[in-house]
């Protein structure tokens, strides 16, 4: 990222804010399946998650708000290596999950795949190998 005057510096993407129509569904796919731990759970229609270094909140869609309310493409899961992508796509289809593609490389030098969480959003399990040694260089400090 270019220097420039003046510009405050910030730690990058690390929270997403969804909402679910069916939000037990929605915390057993990322707490069961994924692995979140719930951090903050304010009411019947909140629930807050994080990995480690992230947050994912999950947010009942409001009885009558039309589903175009959520403009995402997908959300993406960072992984380690290539070996972790594959990994995690054998995990969720041992595990029912719709998988909608197969793990395979990039023109960019990512691999990734995609799969469908139980409200239909697209999830993507991504090595990218621009930013993979500073979050594996968190993820080791955090474990410490």
């Amino acid at each position: 990222m270019s220097a420039d005057s003046g510009r405050p510096s910030h730690l990058g993407l690390h929270h997403a804010a969804v909402f679910v129509v069916d939000l037990a569904a929605a915390r057993r796919f990322w707490v069961d399946l994924l692995g979140y731990a719930v951090e903050w759970e304010p009411d019947a229609d909140n629930v807050y998650l994080t990995s480690g270094s992230d947050n994912v909140a999950l947010h009942r869609r409001p009885a009558g708000a039309l589903p175009e309310t959520q403009r995402l493409d997908h959300l993406g899961i960072i992984c380690r290596d290539p070996a972790q992508v594959d990994a995690w796509h054998g995990w969720l289809g041992r595990h029912g999950i719709e998988l909608l593609t197969a793990p395979r490389p990039h023109r960019d030098g990512a691999y990734s795949f995609y799969c469908r969480d139980p409200d239909g959003m697209r999830i993507q399990f991504i090595h990218h190998p621009p930013i993979a040694p500073a979050l594996n260089r968190l993820a080791e400090e955090t474990s410490s």
